[in-house]
């Protein structure tokens, strides 16, 4: 599925009569999700890395939109999942893999452009690192939906240079990738910054640990050479962390 954006939220509304129609009639968000990413990774390896450009950009476009549907379909029925959201989202890193591994292998057999290579490649890596970073943070805690290359975004770019290029308008195909290819990566940029400085603000917001102890899995514990120079500690006992005062265990 794509990625939060206004293009997504507009095709999103657009399809959601379609995703709740075929959800009253039985057929599950998963398997949308699961042919929307077979039909762009086929499409992408039969056509566009074949030079049939113009074909693959409609292939790739239908499986897209097919791909939006899961999500109406997942509300209307009810089966909204960590499993689906998980599912969609790698089919998502699948199909871009698919669509700008297809391009470049288009471009290293069939056009002496080594260049243009390198831009696919690029757009290919740095849309990754995009999905990753993002995903990443949130996994920390941190919302990371900056950025000005959406996978949304990135899409309708690529798929619009590719579908001109199959229609012999030259030179466009190589221009939004190499246009990708810098959004890309400064998207990659804006957000390991805002990861950076909300990293940052935390640590200085978060209370001094006392000298002598540690943080282990969130919890501050007295060292062993801490434990060594307590006088007060008892002679059968041995030399283990203990919790500090006003900490739960704590005398």
């Amino acid at each position: 599925m794509l990625n939060d954006s206004p293009a997504r939220d507009f095709f999103g509304r657009a399809f959601t009569p379609i995703g709740e129609a075929l959800s009253r009639v039985g057929v599950h968000p998963n398997v949308v999700t699961i042919v929307g990413t077979f039909g762009v990774i086929l499409a992408s390896v039969l056509l566009v890395a074949r030079g049939h450009l113009f074909a693959g950009c409609m292939v790739i476009t239908f499986f897209v939109f097919l791909d939006l549907l899961d999500g109406a379909m997942a509300r209307a029925s009810g089966r909204v999942s960590k499993f689906g959201a998980v599912l969609d989202a790698t089919g998502d890193r699948l199909s871009d893999a698919a669509i700008f591994g297809g391009i470049a292998f288009w471009f290293a057999l069939n056009r002496d452009d080594g260049w243009v290579m390198t831009a696919a490649l690029l757009c290919l890596i740095l849309g990754q690192a995009t999905s990753y970073v993002k995903a990443r943070a949130e996994g920390v805690g941190i919302s990371c939906n900056v950025g000005i290359a959406e996978r949304a975004e990135r899409l309708i770019v690529v798929l619009v240079g590719m579908g001109l290029q199959g229609l012999g308008v030259p030179y466009v195909l190589e221009i939004a990738l190499w246009a990708l290819s810098a959004v890309s990566a400064f998207t990659v940029w804006q957000r390991l910054a805002l990861v950076y400085r909300v990293s940052a603000a935390e640590l200085e917001d978060a209370p001094p640990v006392p000298e002598g102890t540690v943080e282990i899995a969130g919890e501050t514990v007295v060292t062993d050479e801490t434990i060594a120079r307590d006088e007060t500690l008892a002679p059968d006992e041995p030399p283990t962390k203990r919790p500090l005062h006003g900490q739960p265990g704590a005398a």
